[in-house]
């Protein structure tokens, strides 16, 4: 039996009126005929995901979830039972998240950042306690990296978010803006390996690479009027929150613009050398 909760490549092993038989280890699956891609016969493979039907039962579907056992979701909760809350995933039986997952009890409406696993039964469930499935520890990530990024939960220092599917990792304030929001996904680079193994997170290329992008960044808020209202001594939240650029970057990217003639700096802000005065 294959294991529930993942997408597999299946087999047509035969065909009838109720739809389509797959070969899957030493058992035939059933893939409804409501669900038959075009055109499907017999020998074919058929992408599919494994899930429990309302009776415990294995089926399969090409309908995708939102994420499957072994990744992260931010999924909403549609119900609570005498057992947990039931998660919307993506398919026509909701996902339940065990009382004993949650570290606090979940409301319905609201969506929470959960880890998809099984239970001792092999049977796909959701957990809250996102702490047991993170590495705090860096194993094979390099300064500079390009990864992937789940914005997790925010803290005194920053944002902390999962890497990569797989570590724990820190975006400090300066990094953040009004449109970061928990389960959202990004793109990231690796800022530094601390000495613990840590890992801090940046949203921008570090290094002169990360200057570049800021530059083109303010060369484009700069575009529709020529005129922009930042300058050394403007508040870093106003630069975030306007170019989602730090300080510290907006004024090695401001610096070069300038020292290449492309602006001109004056006591309310920047210009383009373009733009007549």
């Amino acid at each position: 039996m294959l294991p529930t909760g993942y997408s597999y490549s299946l087999t047509v092993n035969r065909i009838d009126h109720s739809g389509a038989w797959l070969e899957a280890d030493d058992q035939e699956l059933l893939l409804p005929r409501l669900e038959f891609p075009a055109g499907l016969t017999s020998g074919q493979k058929v992408e599919v995901f494994i899930f429990l039907d309302r009776d415990g039962k294995q089926k399969a579907t090409t309908r995708k979830p939102v994420a499957e056992v072994d990744e992260f979701a931010f999924l909403q909760v549609r119900s609570i039972g005498p057992h947990g809350t039931f998660m919307d995933w993506g398919l026509e039986k909701d996902l339940l998240c065990p009382f004993s997952e949650q570290p606090q009890r979940m409301l319905e409406g609201r969506r929470y950042l959960v880890r998809i696993c099984h239970d001792q039964q092999g049977r796909p469930i959701a957990s809250a306690r996102l702490d047991r499935f993170v590495e705090k520890e860096n194993q094979d990530l390099r300064e500079g990296d390009e990864v992937t990024l789940l914005l997790w939960a925010f803290t005194d220092l920053g944002l902390k978010v999962i890497v990569n599917n797989r570590y724990e990792a820190l975006l400090y304030k300066d990094e953040i803006d009004q449109s970061l929001k928990r389960g959202q996904t990004r793109t990231g680079y690796v800022l530094r390996i601390r000495d613990d193994r840590r890992i801090d997170i940046s949203l921008r290329r570090p290094g002169a690479a990360g200057v570049d992008d800021a530059r083109q960044v303010i060369l484009n808020a700069l575009q529709p009027s020529g005129y922009l209202p930042l300058h050394d001594q403007s508040d870093p939240v106003n630069i975030r929150n306007s170019l989602g650029l730090s300080k510290k970057v907006f004024k090695k990217a401001v610096g070069g613009l300038y020292k290449e003639g492309l602006i001109e700096l004056t006591e309310t802000g920047i210009k383009l050398k373009s733009v007549d005065k």
